[in-house]
């Protein structure tokens, strides 16, 4: 049984409803910039922290714990659909995630298993028991990556800055690559359904590689394989966020995909966004991470520019533009939840 909520805020705005005050929470609230984080990996890699229910749980609590955040977002890692495809993920110090075998040939895009959510029982555990844990006090957010970003991982092996390698795939055989994608969205739905049946009260699908792709490209390559996971994540009933970075010249084309809520990044001023997307859908963000380097006056004045460019309007979340960076200073996290308490109150 899922403990009932006494903060409802995050779940209200995504559905474009009445809030008191704009929610906030933070893409990668629970991470590096945390020592409490920083205490845990010191004993265990990132994927056994993934793959452990109790260490799942206890970071994704971290940042509850500490600050007045409206949701949890479970601690996890978009590429663990990927191990149990078939692909050897690894997690390099200093360089990231590299996959040892990756995906190049017809041969590779047979090979990849289409697995069910048995696959996931780690996640669905981990989410079970981080809702126990969290007894209502803020709903908590399941998540996946986008299939072209975790088709670009597969097929870069790691990290790439100009998916030349990708886009060739991409560009000589799309055949291949629809199928390619077909089989990532089928198990990144697979993932999410285990997340929701374990809990989960709204989903983010992270494309976060998605904007190095034009308008038509997207529209061709990618746009049918995310439309295709959120039409059969919509009977769930849970809200649903895409998010994507770089994608100021996407977002007409991602709103298509149909989720509740479109994730902003810091490339485009709120309020242009949200008129280009039209007010039938809420928005999240969308300060730029690097703000939190900032002076605390700094801050504070950013905070309100984008409160102040949402104007009260049902359906805003507040967020960073991607994930808060290493090195953040708490303090700083402090100081942007105060600014949003401060200015996000709804008459």
């Amino acid at each position: 049984m899922t403990p009932p909520l006494t903060n409802d805020r995050f779940l209200r705005a995504c559905r474009r409803q009445p809030v008191d005050r704009t929610p906030v929470w933070f893409m990668r609230q629970a991470g590096r910039y945390m020592a409490e984080y920083q205490a845990i990996r010191k004993k265990h890699s990132i994927l056994d922290v993934c793959k452990t229910p109790e260490l799942a749980a206890e970071v994704t609590l971290q940042p509850i714990e500490r600050f007045p955040l409206d949701a949890a977002i479970i601690f996890a890692d978009i590429l663990l659909p990927l191990e149990p495809m078939g692909l050897q993920l690894s997690f390099v110090e200093d360089k990231g995630p590299v996959i040892a075998n990756p995906v190049r040939s017809v041969e590779d895009v047979e090979r990849l298993r289409v697995v069910d959510g048995q696959a996931f029982t780690f996640s669905h555990d981990a989410m079970s028991l981080t809702i126990q844990r969290l007894a209502g006090r803020v709903p908590l957010i399941g998540f996946a990556g986008g299939p072209f970003t975790l088709a670009s991982y597969a097929i870069e092996g790691g990290s790439s800055r100009s998916y030349i390698t990708t886009k060739r795939l991409m560009f000589s055989q799309p055949k291949l690559w629809h199928a390619l994608l077909e089989k990532f969205s089928d198990v990144v739905t697979n993932y999410l359904l285990v997340q929701i049946d374990a809990g989960a009260q709204a989903i983010q699908l992270f494309d976060s590689w998605v904007g190095c792709l034009s308008p038509g490209d997207y529209e061709e390559y990618a746009l049918p394989h995310v439309t295709r996971i959120i039409d059969r994540l919509r009977s769930a009933g849970v809200p649903l966020i895409y998010f994507g970075t770089g994608t100021s010249t996407l977002l007409p084309l991602m709103k298509k995909a149909g989720s509740d809520v479109v994730g902003l990044d810091w490339h485009v001023q709120l309020d242009e966004a949200w008129a280009r997307l039209g007010y039938d859908v809420a928005v999240q963000g969308n300060l730029d991470p690097v703000v939190l380097y900032a002076p605390v006056e700094e801050i504070d004045r950013r905070v309100k520019d984008i409160l102040t460019r949402a104007n009260q309007r049902p359906g805003h979340i507040f967020n960073l533009g991607h994930g808060i960076l290493p090195q953040t200073p708490v303090a700083h996290v402090d100081a942007a939840i105060a600014s949003v308490h401060k200015y996000g109150r709804h008459s």
